[in-house]
């Protein structure tokens, strides 16, 4: 009986299929339509960065036609044939003509799309806090420790940054009491830093200020490509102790695309200003706990 445990234990390990954990990324891909779509390799480091999540939130879509997003799609599931992402994307948000989209890119392998919801941001008596809506989304997965999460996007204005991170934390309460959620990952361009939120804003943040929440992505980290700023724009903000308790230690960071692929300055600009920002989840099952599930297994 032993050893057909150990049989099986290592037929099932292998279906993991080396998933060791869930990353989860965060990238505002500066100004992505047809034009910056059709230059030449910037698909192909979309492609690379990309393959690197397991699931991508996407930002500043900007594009009338929906052909950028399919392009980089299909480049990016021919990428070593592997066909593996599937992506679900916002309607086009934004006030009078300056429109953009959320898309989120994910391993439907690894990923349940259980749900979404667009944030209507309507209310007449606090008018229109957010230029870009949330378009929140629920996934769930067996392969990690908590089986599933709720993800709430923002590519704030920076002239109102700090009003609607602040207001954020009106949409966890809502998506909270609409889904009966309990583990929530709130993440985007916030925005969050430098000019934009100056520090004696954090004070009146409720995001912030509520210590159930938890900022990955701290003030010191410097989310920008541009070699002569410094700021904490992008941010990765966690609710929920199970949630946290599946962070992989000194997994929350940005990834330096310019300094992974030897590019120039000038190059890594062309593709975003920003760096994506990122976080790992620890998968569900280690071996003692499989086995301790097989206990009724029969020799």
């Amino acid at each position: 009986m032993v050893k057909q445990l150990f049989i099986c234990a290592a037929l099932f390990l292998a279906s993991f299929h080396g998933v060791h954990s869930l990353k989860i990324c965060s990238f505002n891909v500066r100004s992505f339509g047809k034009s910056k779509a059709a230059r030449e390799g910037i698909l192909d480091v979309l492609v690379k960065i990309i393959s690197r999540c397991d699931l991508l939130l996407m930002m500043e879509i900007k594009d009338k036609s929906n052909k950028s997003v399919p392009a980089l799609m299909e480049r990016l599931n021919n990428h070593g044939n592997r066909n593996e992402y599937e992506v679900i994307m916002s309607k086009r948000l934004g006030m009078k003509s300056y429109k953009e989209q959320y898309a989120f890119i994910y391993r439907p392998k690894l990923l349940t799309l259980k749900k979404s919801y667009q944030y209507p941001d309507s209310s007449a008596d606090s008018g229109d806090v957010f230029a870009r809506e949330p378009f929140v989304v629920w996934f769930s997965s067996r392969y990690i420790s908590v089986k599933d999460f709720v993800v709430i996007p923002l590519h704030s204005m920076p002239t109102s940054s700090a009003s609607e991170i602040d207001a954020l934390y009106d949409v966890y309460l809502a998506m909270k009491q609409r889904w009966r959620a309990k583990y929530f990952i709130i993440m985007g361009d916030f925005n969050a830093d430098c000019g934009y939120v100056p520090k004696k804003a954090w004070k009146d943040i409720r995001l912030r200020n509520d210590t159930n929440f938890v900022w990955l992505i701290g003030d010191e980290i410097d989310t920008t490509v541009k070699e002569n700023t410094n700021c904490a724009y992008d941010r990765i903000v966690l609710r929920g102790g199970k949630l946290l308790n599946a962070v992989v230690p000194n997994s929350a960071k940005i990834f330096n695309f310019m300094e992974a692929y030897g590019m120039t300055e000038q190059q890594a600009l062309n593709v975003s200003d920003h760096f994506p920002v990122e976080v790992d989840l620890q998968k569900s099952y280690g071996f003692s706990s499989w086995l301790k599930s097989r206990k009724g297994l029969k020799g």
